[in-house]
């Protein structure tokens, strides 16, 4: 599951850009949006983009979204348990 870990927040850092960003920098158990990684509405609709392109997974309802994208352990755990590829 690290190596999963580490893998998701590569494809998060390529996706949303984040120059000089290294995937040690982000820790699993912190916040994607806000105070955490400090993510915005722009950034989670990336982040669904990310889900289907990788793992086949749709996110339709913006409640869903938010409680998906938590925080990095939230996110692995969602997608082990819902990828469709």
């Amino acid at each position: 599951m690290e190596d999963f870990k580490r893998s998701l927040k590569s494809q998060i850092i390529e996706a949303l850009n984040l120059q000089g960003m290294e995937p040690e920098e982000i820790d699993d158990a912190a916040p994607l949006f806000g105070e955490g990684l400090g993510l915005d509405s722009i950034d989670s609709l990336e982040l669904i983009v990310l889900m289907e392109r990788h793992y086949g997974i749709k996110i339709e309802d913006p409640r869903e979204g938010r409680r998906v994208f938590e925080s990095i352990n939230v996110m692995a755990d969602y997608i082990q348990a819902n990828r469709k590829k």
